[in-house]
């Protein structure tokens, strides 16, 4: 039997963002690509990220975690799961800072309120190859990638940034009216961004103020992305379309996101919902070696 088999895994969700914990400290049991992908394929459990909760590598770190995108892809950052995440790390106990780290970053989470989390997302990165871009832009604020007729494009000169995830910003005037399904994974897999990137459509509200949605690199269409509402804002401020500090209403709700000037830190808070809690079904591995 696959040693992930029965083990417990929390069902939450930050604005609809479908999230799965799975906690593995004090084992060492792994997740594999094809044990996300099972996971993300049962009808219980479909996810858009699954954090897997390790053993810590650094001192004070809570946990080291692991994310899969619902294709079995790693991420390197996921805000509204390091949500999720700290929920579950904090659940009864009386802590108001949880640090996770992941292999692109060092996230320290603080509880607001049982369910309300601020999560410093650290600094974002700009430099062409830091995204990463296949080529050189010089200024990222607006690199040049179009689609449709070069004389009409449908889409043109979107902002790059890493937040954790390369993303890529369309400015429009009504993220609605584009067929997101259709394009996002075009522009995910365009040859400029040799590690995919997650792609957003924004519409500028006010200064304070931004509609997002999100094509969320290995999971597709999603009610929210947290990495993608702090690149937006970062991006919106670099074109002195916002101040450092606004709303990002996606489809799923409101997050609070703040750019601080005194250290680049990248501030995000919004809520966790606990959906359930379950135990994996051994017939997802039953056609993947043991772990």
């Amino acid at each position: 039997m696959n040693l992930l088999a029965n083990r417990p895994a929390a069902k939450l969700n930050g604005l609809g963002n479908a999230i799965v914990v799975i906690d593995l400290r004090g084992t060492d049991v792994s997740v594999s690509a094809a044990h996300a992908r099972a996971i993300a394929g049962s009808k219980e459990l479909s996810f858009d990220q699954l954090m897997v909760l390790h053993e810590p590598r650094t001192p004070g770190a809570d946990a080291f975690v692991a994310i899969y995108n619902r294709d079995g892809s790693q991420a390197g950052t996921c805000g509204n799961g390091a949500r999720c995440a700290a929920f579950i790390l904090a659940r009864g106990e009386k802590r108001e800072k949880i640090i996770l780290e992941t292999w692109a970053a060092r996230l320290e989470c603080l509880r607001k309120s049982e369910a309300v989390f601020t999560i410093d997302m650290g600094r974002p990165r700009f430099r062409w190859n830091e995204i990463p871009l296949r080529q050189p832009f010089y200024d990222t604020r607006r690199i040049e990638l179009q689609i449709g007729p070069i004389d009409a494009p449908i889409l043109h000169t979107p902002s790059a940034v890493n937040m954790g995830n390369p993303h890529a910003i369309f400015w429009v005037g009504d993220i609605g009216a584009y067929d997101l399904s259709k394009i996002g994974p075009m522009l995910e897999n365009h040859p400029v961004f040799p590690e995919r990137a997650n792609i957003s459509l924004a519409r500028i509200l006010s200064r304070e103020h931004i509609a997002l949605r999100v094509w969320e690199r290995g999971a597709g269409l999603t009610a929210a992305c947290g990495s993608a509402a702090c690149a937006v804002v970062v991006a919106a401020a670099r074109l002195d379309l916002t101040s450092r500090k606004a709303i990002v209403s996606l489809p799923g709700g409101d997050l609070d996101i703040e750019w601080g000037e005194s250290n680049d830190h990248v501030l995000m808070t919004g809520p966790v919902e606990f959906e359930f809690e379950t135990r994996l079904d051994p017939a997802l591995f039953e056609d993947i070696a043991a772990a």
